[in-house]
């Protein structure tokens, strides 16, 4: 039998396949039927569902034996707990954490707001000149464009750094 489809055909029975051993090892379990269909448009598709067939060219690509496999149970919460002598962090600790990762974070937006000031300088500058070369405008913006997008990348930079600082107070 030729199997057509799409790479997606291809990827369900492979899975299938995969999955068959395990599933004839355990025995018993329910029969599953996968059907290739075409539709009256020409599109062709794999399911296991039968009432999606109806009124589709089908046909049988596969059959075969699934079992279920039930939950496993969730791990109680006393065996979750940190083993004993495993490094604890106390609350002053943390606070301290706190305070060095928002100093830090206060420095990198004071870095970040004098590079947008300087890019923004640099861009006003650049605007302000215009060179022999350039007849037209669209090479002024052309030349411009650099600059004009340090100057967004340090806005977002400033934008990003203030919301982490906001989530630390």
């Amino acid at each position: 039998m030729r199997l057509g489809g799409s790479v997606a055909t291809v990827a369900i029975l492979a899975g299938l396949a995969g999955a068959a051993p395990l599933a004839f090892a355990q025995g018993g379990g329910e029969i599953q039927t996968i059907w290739r269909c075409v539709d009256s448009s020409g599109k062709t598709h794999v399911t296991n569902v039968k009432d999606e067939t109806a009124g589709k060219d089908c046909k049988v690509i596969q059959t075969q034996r699934v079992n279920v496999v039930p939950p496993q149970a969730p791990i109680p919460k006393s065996a979750a707990k940190s083993p004993a002598g495993f490094p604890k962090e106390s609350s002053g600790e943390r606070a301290n954490a706190r305070d060095r990762q928002k100093a830090t974070l206060e420095s990198e937006l004071a870095s970040e707001e004098a590079l947008l000031a300087k890019a923004k300088a640099e861009l006003a500058e650049q605007e302000s000149i215009r060179l022999g070369d350039e007849k037209n405008y669209a090479k002024v913006l052309e030349r411009l464009q650099k600059y004009k997008d340090n100057v967004e990348l340090h806005e977002k930079n400033v934008g990003e750094l203030r919301k982490e600082l906001g989530k630390l107070k």
